[in-house]
C-alpha cells in the first residue's frame, strides 16, 4: 500500500523510516480488524503518515491516520482530546503502540487554501482564538522546542553547506535563546495552522487537522499563518497578515514578529535540505518593506 504513495519515499533513505514502511501494511491492517473498519483508497497527498478514509461498523465516515514516529505529533491525540472538536476534528479512537488515530472525517473536505486571502485570513484567526484553551502536560512547552531549535539550528547550517547568511542563523539563535524568559500566559497551539490544514466539514464550517501541539504564549500561534505563502506570496503579504493577526488577537507585535521569524528559519530545513522559501520568509521578516 505504502508503495503507491510517492510522498512516503523520501522514508527509505533512513533505517527508521525503511523499517516502519516495511512494516506500514501491518499497522493498518490490526487498525482496520480491531476497529472493525472498511478500508478505501489511502489518501495520496501523505508525507509523514498514511491517512485513508474509512468507514465505521454503522456505515458512518472517518478517517485512519498512521503516523511515521515523530518528536513534534507525538501528542496530537491528547490535543485533539483537549480541544473536544471545538476548531479541530474529533479524536474517535486511538492506538499509541501503532502510532494510529481514527479521527472525524471532513466534509466536503476542500482545504481553505482553496479560498481567496480575503476570506481565509478571518478563519484562521478565528481558529486560533478556538484552539488556544489553557493545557497542561503531556504537551512540549514552548520554551523548551526553542531551547531545541537554537541547538539544532546551527548544527543542520552547517550540514547543509551553509546555505545562508551568518548573520540570518544568528539572529535566529539569538532570538530562540531571548524570546522564551519573556512569555506571557501559556495556551495550547496549532503550530502548523496553514490552509492545507484547515478543511471545509459540515459539523462546523471549518475544522483543523494534523496539529503539531506546544504550549505557549498566543503570540507563537502567529508563526504559521504568516508562514501560510497560500494566503498571499510575497513580503508585503506576510507583513499584512502580521498586521492583521496583532490587531485581531491583540498580540505583542515584535514577540509576534520575533516568534513567526525564529520558528520559521528553524523549519527551513527538511533532513539536510534547506527549504529556499522558508529563508526567503525569514529574510522578509527582518524589516517592512517600504
Amino acid at each position: 500500500m505504502a508503495e503507491g504513495l510517492p510522498g512516503l519515499a523520501w522514508l527509505r533513505a533512513t533505517d527508521e523510516g525503511r523499517a516502519w514502511l516495511d512494516r506500514l501494511d501491518r499497522l493498518v491492517t490490526r487498525c482496520v480488524e480491531e476497529w472493525s473498519l472498511t478500508p478505501g483508497e489511502p489518501y495520496r497527498s501523505a508525507t509523514v503518515s498514511m491517512t485513508l478514509p474509512v468507514q465505521l461498523p454503522d456505515r458512518s465516515p472517518a478517517v485512519l491516520k498512521v503516523q511515521f514516529p515523530h518528536r513534534e505529533s507525538t501528542h496530537e491525540a491528547a490535543a485533539l482530546v483537549r480541544w473536544k472538536g471545538v476548531g479541530a476534528v474529533r479524536l474517535l479512537a486511538h492506538a499509541p503502540s501503532r502510532g494510529a488515530l481514527l479521527l472525524e472525517r471532513c466534509h466536503p473536505g476542500t482545504p481553505l487554501s482553496a479560498e481567496a486571502p480575503e476570506r481565509a485570513l478571518p478563519v484562521m484567526t478565528g481558529l486560533v482564538r478556538r484552539l488556544s484553551v489553557r493545557a497542561a502536560p503531556p504537551f512540549t512547552s514552548l520554551g523548551d522546542e526553542a531551547a531545541h531549535w537554537a541547538t539544532q539550528l546551527p548544527q543542520r547550517w552547517q550540514r547543509a553547506g551553509r546555505p545562508f547568511e551568518r548573520a540570518l542563523l544568528d539572529k535566529a539563535v539569538g532570538l530562540l535563546s531571548e524570546l522564551p524568559a519573556g512569555q506571557g500566559p501559556q495556551v495550547l497551539i496549532h503550530q502548523d495552522l496553514h490552509g492545507d490544514n484547515v478543511l471545509a466539514a459540515g459539523r462546523q464550517p471549518w475544522l483543523a487537522i494534523d496539529p503539531k501541539p506546544i504550549v505557549g504564549e498566543l503570540e507563537f500561534a502567529a508563526a504559521p499563518i504568516v508562514r501560510s505563502t497560500e494566503l498571499g506570496d510575497g513580503p508585503r503579504n506576510a507583513w499584512r497578515r502580521l498586521d492583521r493577526l496583532v490587531d485581531d488577537l491583540g498580540l505583542n507585535a515584535e514577540r509576534a514578529r520575533g516568534w513567526a521569524f525564529a520558528q520559521t528559519l528553524a523549519w527551513s530545513f527538511a533532513d539536510d535540505r534547506v527549504l529556499d522559501h522558508n529563508v526567503a520568509m525569514a529574510r522578509w521578516l527582518i524589516d517592512r518593506p517600504r
